[in-house]
């Protein structure tokens, strides 16, 4: 079992700038390092109305870009709601940018309102995110935001 309230004040500890794109990069690295069973993790970033463009990841090239009208990723930019799929393979407008990808949790992140982006995390386990994970990476994006000059 992950303990993410240690990974949150891990991960406070290592944001130690207020620069948004070091700290997403430092982001992406910590996860990928610290939670298992990830083969990929990245922001996607909203840069222009109903898109979004990759930002900083670890993991396989990504699919870039990505319109709000498609995939995990476009409905949590949609519904501002954390989006966890068990089987990818079940959503009908998946982006499949790694095949192996099975599970998937996609964390937005609202600034002031605005959505700045978005955490997606992949797994090549079906089913690999839970209630737990889900808060525990929410919290994790919240220790971000805290750090990030994202206005």
């Amino acid at each position: 079992m992950t303990d993410y309230a240690l990974l949150a004040r891990q991960l406070d500890a290592l944001l130690d700038t207020r620069d948004w794109l070091t700290n997403s990069a430092q982001t992406c690295a910590f996860i990928m390092q610290q939670v298992p069973e990830l083969n990929w993790a990245g922001f996607y970033l909203q840069r222009q109305p109903e898109v979004l463009s990759l930002g900083p990841f670890q993991g396989q090239p990504a699919c870039h870009p990505i319109p709000f009208s498609k995939g995990v990723c476009g409905a949590a930019a949609r519904s501002r709601e954390t989006q966890r799929v068990e089987d990818v393979h079940a959503i009908p407008d998946h982006i499949a940018c790694d095949a192996a990808s099975r599970a998937e949790l996609v964390i937005p992140i609202v600034v002031n309102d605005r959505l700045w982006g978005v955490l997606d995390l992949d797994s090549p386990t079906r089913g690999r995110f839970g209630a737990d994970d889900q808060a525990g990476l929410e919290a994790l994006v919240k220790v971000f935001i805290e750090r990030s000059d994202l206005g």
